[in-house]
């Protein structure tokens, strides 16, 4: 006896109701109205039921950044007439590993709160700075102190490398 079970996914990973087989299934024989797959769909929200409301799961996982933007507007102030040392990350928005190196700036804000100020500059809404410092691919990590580029760090790299960076810069 043949049995099929549908299972029509719509677009991209949306909400989709089960229709067991009863035979030689183990759900019952008559699915409960409330009986779906959850799967998140492409405007990252998620849906349990028809009588709940959607779940906004950015919301849920964002965080608070804690590296500041900086502009052309505000270089001047924020990097070049900084009394401590600085860390600005070069990226941009349709970079996939520039987010990976956002995290970690992040990770390093909070750890060197108070001892280094963390920025990032959007390249293509900027590119006069990333011109000024010849930024030909991102991401791109600078350090300055003083008002003075001390470190560059190209590409994405482990935490570790930053931070030696920083406790270079630090020292000197």
């Amino acid at each position: 006896m043949a049995c099929s079970t549908s299972f029509n996914p719509p677009s991209y990973l949306a909400l989709t109701r089960l229709n067991p087989c009863a035979v030689s299934s183990p759900f019952p024989s008559k699915p409960n109205p409330s009986s779906f797959v959850l799967f998140p769909s492409r405007m990252g929200t998620l849906k349990f039921h028809d009588h709940v409301p959607a779940v906004n799961l950015k919301a849920l996982s964002m965080r608070e950044p804690k590296a500041a933007i900086v502009t052309k507007d505000s270089w001047k102030k924020l990097i070049l007439s900084s009394d401590v040392p600085v860390m600005v990350e070069f990226y941009a928005s349709w970079c996939g590993p520039c987010r990976m190196v956002h995290r970690l700036i992040d990770e390093i804000a909070g750890d060197y709160d108070g001892k280094l100020k963390c920025f990032v500059l959007n390249t293509d809404d900027d590119l006069p700075i990333a011109q000024d410092y010849e930024i030909k691919a991102v991401p791109v990590v600078l350090l300055f102190k003083n008002g003075e580029k001390r470190e560059s760090i190209v590409g994405t790299m482990p935490k570790e490398y930053y931070i030696s960076a920083i406790e270079r810069v630090l020292k000197s």
